[in-house]
């Protein structure tokens, strides 16, 4: 028989099963369900009818809506069923609806979702995804399986993201769009398939990059994009030139990485 700390709260409509770990200050409302290996860190709150379950770690102070489900198995074909895991960063708020899987045997066995993120209703997080801190997933937003997400990045109500995709530190993906390749950092995309339309030039002054700043990575942009060659042998042909600027170094090394995905780049067709 599990012991919790006196200072949990557990609705007497609310099931937690033996073997549930809860931390000081936990809240669980009615109708949640909280399975046998999970672990509720201090000052998680789970609203009525939200269900965590799997390997599950959830982070301290992050909230769970109604009707979210936390933990289920990775809706991936080549699992073989054994047991994988989510781990849920701190102050997470998780909207209505969510879904979030475990990973999947074959893609490391492991869903990583960092802190400060904000997960708004029907959104969803696929086996094996990696995401970072800070991030905003909108309404009904849909990450295949290993994507990767850096921080502070923004995905618009609607989107969706191609599975191995790589979405880059501060990138935007907008509303309705499908991101099918790995978008850099700062980038911005629109449209289905989604193609790269310039910077997230408003994400960029929020987050304190000065304006001179803000110019050398349009300037870097354009070098990257709009001149003639391929997108990685022009990023790399002016890395030296930009060696003192953090941001467009930053974009030379995300094209460099190896990725199964191609970068996304604007579309040469628009007026």
């Amino acid at each position: 028989m599990s012991s919790f700390p006196a200072s949990a709260r557990i609705h007497p409509f609310a099931v937690v099963e033996d073997g549930a770990v809860l931390g000081e200050n936990v809240v669980i409302g009615p109708f949640c369900h909280v399975g046998p290996k999970v672990v509720l860190k201090d000052g998680v709150q789970l609203l009525n009818n939200a269900s965590v379950s799997g390997r599950t770690v959830v982070g301290e102070g992050t909230v769970i809506f109604p009707m979210a489900v936390i933990g289920g198995p990775p809706q991936a074909i080549r699992h073989d069923g054994s047991e994988t895991t989510l781990e849920v960063g701190a102050r997470c708020t998780i909207r209505e609806g969510v879904t979030m899987n475990t990973g999947s045997s074959d893609g490391g066995g492991k869903t990583i979702v960092g802190s400060d993120n904000l997960f708004l209703a029907n959104s969803h997080v696929a086996h094996d995804c990696i995401l970072g801190n800070g991030i905003i997933l909108s309404n009904n937003v849909m990450l295949a399986g290993h994507v990767h997400v850096d921080d502070h990045a923004i995905l618009g109500g609607g989107s969706a993201v191609h599975q191995f995709s790589r979405i880059g530190r501060h990138a935007f993906v907008g509303g309705m769009s499908g991101a099918p390749n790995d978008v850099i950092p700062y980038g911005m995309v629109h449209g289905n398939p989604g193609y790269l339309d310039g910077l997230n030039i408003v994400g960029m002054t929020r987050s304190g990059i000065s304006r001179e700043t803000i110019h050398r990575v349009r300037r870097a942009y354009k070098q990257i994009f709009e001149a003639e060659g391929a997108v990685r042998a022009n990023a790399a042909a002016i890395r030296e030139d930009y060696a003192d600027c953090p941001e467009v170094i930053e974009i030379i090394d995300f094209i460099a990485t190896e990725s199964e995905r191609a970068i996304c780049a604007p579309y040469r067709g628009k007026n």
